[in-house]
């Protein structure tokens, strides 16, 4: 158990891991800091933190473990706030959808204190933001990913390991350029072209007929394009380089689809559709899982 744990952003993020740990009996005390005093002032009043904090610096005085929840832009900012206070023996984390830019912050101003930071990309979320909508059970049965320094100890690592599976998380662990590739794949491309793709038909001229048609697929497919607009901001430009190879691999292929309708070859293009079919249902049947080592 930790005695208190310093939350650095109370927002759905923080705040679901500040009652996860709660409700799993892993930490006495919660103090929390965000920007807005409304909202850690919403917050405890809510139990999700007990003390409300003046300061990130202040959130990690007294705290063995620390989690930043701010957007990845912010975490070089955060690193310089609460640098003189990053111990050897207290746990530092993030929840960052990229990796490889935390990496780098962590490592340029935390310099030889960045051995207790293990960041960390929890593969859970909502479409809406806010400590409003905080839930204890957000990371349950949910893969979270940690991406460990060469410099980080060997013990917090377990202890990240330890507490993200104490609230019902499975540990997934690999270096910070496989993830920022694989997120680009399975996560950011996908978003990008929500966003695209709901902008093109809701501009339309005759975009809200459309969209009064639109069934279950349609929902299913721009879900995410209701995603928080300042996050996938900085998601999507932090990881712009990784992004981009997957989006130019897209165009490959959505280029490989229009030339066969546009040459009238059907038969091709029930192929390529055979072979995107097949290769979801291969998928969803449970393959290419990732090692844990990886």
């Amino acid at each position: 158990m930790f005695n208190q744990l310093g939350v650095i952003g109370v927002g759905l993020m923080g705040g679901s891991f500040a009652l996860a740990l709660k409700r799993a009996g892993l930490v006495k005390r919660v103090v929390g800091y965000s920007k807005s005093p409304s909202t850690t002032e919403r917050a405890r009043k809510m139990g999700v933190i007990d003390v409300a904090a003046e300061s990130a610096l202040l959130a990690v005085s007294g705290s063995d473990i620390v989690l930043m929840a701010v957007p990845v832009s912010a975490t070089e900012a955060t690193f310089k706030a609460i640098r003189h206070l990053v111990e050897p023996n207290v746990l530092f984390m993030d929840v960052g959808s990229t990796k490889r830019d935390v990496v780098d912050a962590a490592r340029r101003v935390l310099k030889e204190r960045v051995s207790a930071f293990v960041p960390a990309h929890p593969i859970a979320g909502k479409e809406v933001a806010g400590v409003a909508h905080a839930d204890a059970s957000l990371y349950t049965g949910r893969q979270v990913i940690i991406t460990p320094l060469p410099q980080t100890s060997p013990e917090l690592v377990q202890k990240a390991t330890d507490v993200w599976s104490g609230i019902g998380a499975q540990v997934l662990r690999m270096t910070a350029e496989n993830h920022d590739a694989a997120f680009a794949a399975v996560s950011h491309l996908p978003h990008m072209l929500a966003f695209a793709f709901f902008s093109s038909v809701a501009k339309q001229p005759a975009g809200k007929d459309f969209l009064s048609l639109a069934g279950p697929g349609f929902r299913d497919f721009t879900r995410i394009a209701a995603s928080d607009p300042e996050v996938w901001r900085d998601i999507l430009m932090s990881n712009r380089e990784e992004i981009l190879k997957q989006s130019m691999r897209f165009r490959h292929t959505l280029d490989a689809l229009e030339h066969v309708i546009k040459t009238g070859n059907a038969e091709a293009l029930e192929g390529l559709i055979r072979n995107a079919s097949e290769a979801r249902s291969g998928w969803q049947m449970g393959a290419g899982k990732p090692s844990s080592s990886r």
